[in-house]
């Protein structure tokens, strides 16, 4: 059996589905494994992206907001829950003290961490039968259209 490690004998030449299918088929192959490590600890994927954002900032709800792609309240609601939780704590910003500040937890650092290794794992394991080149070339090309990405 292949591991996330060790690449599988490779498919058949695959059909090209052209650009707009094979992302979109891409796109709810990593929404799915993104969904099954929240699942395994009990968060939406919602949360999950929430405690990605957080793990290398400490944004403002309106910074947070853009971030997560959702309105305000939407976000108060999210963050309401998550600080419910015990996952993330509200600081008073120090730039703006009619601001808050939104921060992981000790407890939420460990999920954020958890979630990553796992969901990297799961990622991983989708592109396991490319070889090293192909996954580079995967790698260089997502990264690129990342970068280059709009608000659609």
């Amino acid at each position: 059996m292949p591991t996330d490690t060790a690449p599988a004998d490779p498919p058949a030449q695959a059909p090209d589905l052209g650009i707009v299918d094979s992302l979109a088929q891409l796109s709810f192959l990593v929404q799915g494994a993104l969904a099954k490590v929240a699942a395994e600890l009990g968060l939406s994927v919602i949360q999950l992206r929430l405690l990605g954002v957080l793990r290398d900032r400490e944004p403002g709800m309106q910074e947070l907001a853009r971030h997560l792609e959702l309105d305000k309240s939407s976000v108060t609601g999210l963050v309401d829950r998550a600080e419910r939780r015990g996952l993330v704590r509200r600081a008073p910003s120090p730039r703006d003290r009619r601001a808050v500040q939104v921060t992981l937890t000790d407890e939420g650092r460990a999920a954020a961490r958890a979630l990553e290794e796992d969901a990297g794992r799961r990622i991983r394991a989708l592109a396991a039968h490319l070889g090293d080149e192909q996954r580079a070339a995967l790698s260089r090309l997502a990264s690129t259209l990342v970068a280059g990405a709009t608000a659609v």
